[in-house]
């Protein structure tokens, strides 16, 4: 069988929900995914990621797979080069994030100047500011930029669980250095 007709048939077994098809396109192709996946993330785990979305999204969209147009090894690599540039601009975009956030005190958003000049608000955002990083970052995404948990974990690439630990985590070290300071109430 030449290589477009077993594409043709493999996209056919796909739609019909063959999961042998799926077998034997990843053990076709996995290796070239895998390796060119590898090469653009430079992270092993990020190209196992990948490697999983390509053969999943094949797995759930087997239609969008165009024999006449490419071979399917063809078409997986650039699925799974896609995935892996995005994954490099997402890691780099969030590592910058990081790196302004460590290098500079949170700048809190324009507020009138009589609450900036507030000794509260100087003492929320010195807790704020005193706070890791990791905190700092999930607290920044949640309130100043009005995200949820599970957008804060997306952008951070980070489990939700974690996001919301990091979130309550820090806001508790808030807390507790506002009552230390005489600027929040002990509750019985």
């Amino acid at each position: 069988m030449t290589r477009a007709g077993r594409d043709f048939e493999l996209k056919q077994r796909l739609i019909a929900g063959d999961e042998s098809a799926l077998a034997e396109t990843y053990d076709l192709f996995a290796a070239a995914v895998f390796g060119l996946a590898a090469r653009v993330t430079a992270d092993k785990m990020a190209a196992e990621d990948v490697t999983q979305e390509v053969f999943l999204y094949i797995w759930e969209h087997p239609e969008s797979f165009d024999p006449t147009r490419a071979p399917l090894r063809s078409w997986l690599c650039t699925l799974a080069h896609r995935r892996a540039v995005d994954w490099v601009r997402r890691t780099e975009s969030r590592r910058r994030a990081t790196e302004v956030l460590a290098r500079e005190p949170m700048q809190f958003l324009e507020v009138e100047e009589g609450v900036l000049n507030d000794a509260s608000s100087r003492a929320v955002r010195d807790a704020v500011n005193g706070l890791p990083v990791e905190q700092r970052t999930g607290i920044a995404l949640a309130y100043f930029e009005g995200m949820t948990h599970r957008q804060v974990a997306a952008t951070l690439e980070i489990p939700e669980g974690t996001a919301k630990s990091r979130i309550r985590i820090g806001l508790k070290r808030i807390a507790d250095h506002l009552r230390q300071n005489g600027h929040l109430e002990e509750h019985v």
